[in-house]
């Protein structure tokens, strides 16, 4: 489908953009696309930061394909290791190179929990942030029970997964979930000149200092695989298949269903 590309500069600075229009959904072949790109972008020893955002100013990830989901086998095998979108995110916390997510528009589920996932997270003051599960009768699946309380605290993490409301980008700042809000016309300049200069670091030394802070992230990947559990014990339910439905119904997964999301989810 080739909605992924990475283009990496003369510093070491690898830029992943994500163009899926109308939304940036991410469909199965999204995912895929996200996958290689970023375990590639772990491997190449030449790249020093990487940086995600989006082409299109309106979304940055709008969320996980639901009609995707409403296929999942409802009984699934009690699961022994983290699935892959978990290993995806997990590549992107644990990888010895800097990741930060540049977020205009909105993100919500899944690529809210991609961007959970980075290092550091910009957003313009137009970001609208959502965790919009529990509203279609399931939960966060990819790391927003499990990053967001790390983030913003517990009450906070609750308000976010519980009322699957839409949350601005100011009040986003204020909780940790983002770095800095930024200008429009400056973030990219702004993100630019903190990647290269990280980029200039001794890259050993960059290494053991990100792995430093991610160790002191204990119990994630076995948090992330309980959520697992939780999220397909969910999918069992009659009632779970039936939001899914009203919410594709309602305009979920269209551009106009979807600038509205939060009130959209209260209507479920």
């Amino acid at each position: 489908m080739n909605t992924v590309r990475v283009e990496t500069d003369e510093r070491g600075v690898a830029t992943l953009t994500v163009d899926h229009p109308p939304i940036n959904l991410i469909t199965f072949e999204v995912f895929f696309e996200l996958g290689a790109a970023i375990e590639e972008m772990a491997r190449d020893e030449s790249i020093r930061a990487v940086v995600i955002r989006s082409a299109n100013p309106e979304w940055f990830l709008a969320h996980f394909d639901v009609e995707a989901i409403q296929q999942f086998p409802r009984v699934q095998p009690e699961p022994t290791e983290i699935g892959p979108y978990d290993v995806m995110c997990e590549t992107l916390r644990t990888m010895a190179k800097p990741t930060i997510a540049v977020i205009a528009g909105r993100v919500g589920g899944g690529g809210s929990e991609l961007a959970l996932a980075c290092d550091m997270r910009f957003a313009t003051p137009e970001a609208i942030f959502n965790q919009p599960e529990v509203a279609v009768g399931i939960l966060p699946g990819a790391g927003g029970t499990v990053r967001l309380p790390r983030l913003i605290g517990r009450s906070r993490a609750l308000e976010v997964v519980l009322g699957c409301d839409d949350i601005d980008a100011t009040t986003a700042e204020q909780w940790g979930w983002v770095n800095r809000v930024l200008p429009t016309d400056e973030i990219n300049t702004f993100v630019d000149r903190l990647a290269g200069r990280i980029a200039g670091f001794a890259p050993h030394a960059v290494a053991a200092a990100k792995a430093s802070v991610v160790r002191a992230e204990a119990g994630v990947e076995s948090d992330l695989l309980a959520e697992t559990v939780a999220f397909n014990d969910t999918l069992a339910s009659d009632d779970t298949q039936d939001r899914m439905q009203r919410f594709m119904d309602a305009g979920g997964q269209t551009p106009e269903g979807e600038r509205r999301l939060g009130e959209l989810a209260g209507e479920l």
